[in-house]
């Protein structure tokens, strides 16, 4: 079996955790999140803790089992602390500002672009250039946040454009003559 799969997710308090048929509902301080199982993969929610039971025999189930196992134990964290991504933005005149769900963004195209996050994200600007991106789903606050670098995405010459806050662009030697 796969080792990620033996592993119990343990429920940390004020996360419940309900299965009904084959889809599991994770409701936490956060949010709620769901999720629809493989019909090969068994879970099973018992003294707090959830397991994930497979046949040891078969390899896609074994690869199943972890896959699942990881997916709630991202719903578990996602519910109870949340996740963030942090993107900044480098080069003159690159502003961003956020008002409510719309982000107002200056990337130094000839119009300003307004971005909407979708429901249960939220997007913050702590200064003109840094957009932090939150929410409970790891999937789609890492969605939202690829798509907001794609308006602008970092250049290899000068490094201008929206990066993630971890990012390290390599910068290109300029043509000589």
């Amino acid at each position: 079996m796969s080792r990620v799969a033996k592993n119990p997710i343990v429920l940390p308090k004020g996360v419940d955790a309900t299965i009904s048929g084959l889809g599991i509902t994770v409701k936490g301080a956060k949010g709620t999140l769901s999720a629809i199982l493989h019909p090969l993969v068994e879970v099973k929610i018992a003294d707090g803790q959830i397991s994930v039971v497979t046949d040891k025999t078969n390899k896609t189930q074994v690869a199943l089992a972890g896959t699942t196992r990881a997916n709630i134990a991202n719903m578990v964290t996602g519910v109870s602390a949340g996740y963030e991504k942090k993107l900044t933005m480098v080069g003159v005149g690159y502003r961003a500002a956020a008002k409510g769900q719309t982000l107002n963004l200056s990337l130094g195209f000839s119009h300003p672009v307004d971005f909407v996050a979708p429901n249960g994200i939220t997007v913050e600007t702590p200064s003109q250039t840094e957009i932090l991106v939150r929410g409970c789903d790891k999937q789609q606050v890492g969605q939202v946040a690829a798509n907001i670098r794609a308006y602008r995405p970092p250049e290899p010459y000068k490094g201008k454009g929206v990066r993630y806050a971890d990012e390290v662009i390599i910068k290109k030697e300029a043509k000589k003559k």
